[in-house]
């Protein structure tokens, strides 16, 4: 008898379906997927075979969160979604990122496309992610657009998630200038979220470019709004952060570009404001770098990345062990 598994012809198709069944960020499944890749990783999560560099109890506790949710539906799921002209990438397509593979056990299994790829082709120093609080204030907003909108005058490719507050003004404030921007979502790129930000995903899924590394449909969810914070920093040369909270998941995306060592921004603020308070954290530990004009983040961009760290090893939480995998130490609790 035929296995499900064994009905997946196919790298892509196989991580395709690992995204459906698997959350992102595992680095148990990421282990698995480096070492005998997607066909293969799929066929072990229905077997009883050991599994290289994986305790035999661990195996069973990682099969038995993933094998109850392969079905032969899956397949055919993936089919239709690139029928609707969604794109999977692999790290064999010619557009996938190769700085996400920094990443790598915990690095994406497939992203998720609409849009531009071959924004995600250009060098690490041409993209910028900006990120930051929410519930920003006028001046973090304004900051987050301009300083979004002088980067793309200088052709350079804007990050950010699509969020409420800095987020969306970055996103704005580069296409005002005609700029070019990827929204990195935490759902399926064919769902509007938030809701109130649906005609601007959908311009930016027209002229700039949509990904994520959960299939369509998906919905967010707060571990996926971490997730997404290792992309944030994986795929940008520099991580900018106007304004957050010191417990804000913009810090933690600080955290991760740091561990990568990309370099880090940071823009201070009036002492008095809730959400200046990340930022001058990150430059008072000297983790970021003070930000007040366009040129201090074209400096970080030339000066180029350090040597980046795997983070599946040097960041809390990396064992097979499968629980939800732990973020990065909280920036600000070591004070």
């Amino acid at each position: 008898m035929v296995s499900k598994a064994e009905q997946v012809t196919g790298e892509r198709m196989a991580r395709m379906v690992l995204s459906m069944i698997a959350e992102p960020d595992d680095p148990a499944t990421g282990h698995v997927l480096a070492q005998v890749g997607g066909v293969q990783t799929l066929v072990l999560v229905e077997s009883t075979d050991p599994i290289p560099g994986m305790a035999r109890v661990e195996a069973m506790v990682w099969r038995e969160h993933l094998a109850p949710h392969l079905d032969q539906s899956l397949a055919a799921r993936a089919v239709e979604a690139e029928g609707r002209g969604i794109r999977a990438l692999i790290p064999a397509d010619p557009e996938w990122p190769a700085s996400v593979s920094d990443l790598g056990v915990r690095a994406p299994y497939v992203l998720w496309t609409r849009g531009a790829t071959s924004l995600l082709t250009s060098p690490l120093r041409e993209r910028v992610t900006v990120t930051g609080a929410r519930a920003a204030t006028a001046y973090g907003m304004q900051i987050a657009s301009d300083l979004a909108g002088n980067l793309a005058d200088d052709e350079r490719v804007i990050v950010a998630g699509d969020s409420f507050g800095i987020e969306g003004a970055a996103h704005r404030g580069a296409l005002a200038r005609g700029g070019h921007t990827v929204a990195v979502l935490a759902g399926g790129v064919d769902r509007a979220y938030p809701s109130a930000h649906r005609e601007l995903l959908e311009r930016i899924g027209d002229v700039g470019l949509l990904v994520s590394e959960l299939p369509p449909g998906a919905v967010p969810s707060r571990q996926r709004f971490l997730a997404r914070g290792r992309l944030l920093a994986a795929l940008s040369g520099v991580t900018v952060i106007p304004e957050a909270g010191r417990r804000s998941g913009a810090m933690r995306t600080a955290a991760h570009a740091h561990a990568l060592g990309r370099g880090v921004g940071a823009v201070p603020g009036p002492v008095t404001s809730v959400v200046s308070d990340g930022p001058h954290d990150l430059i008072k530990r000297g983790i970021a770098s003070m930000v007040t004009t366009t040129s201090d983040v074209t400096v970080l961009l030339d000066s180029g990345p350090a040597v980046g760290r795997d983070l599946g090893r040097s960041v809390p939480g990396a064992g097979f062990s499968y629980r939800q995998p732990s973020p990065p130490q909280e920036p600000g609790r070591s004070l």
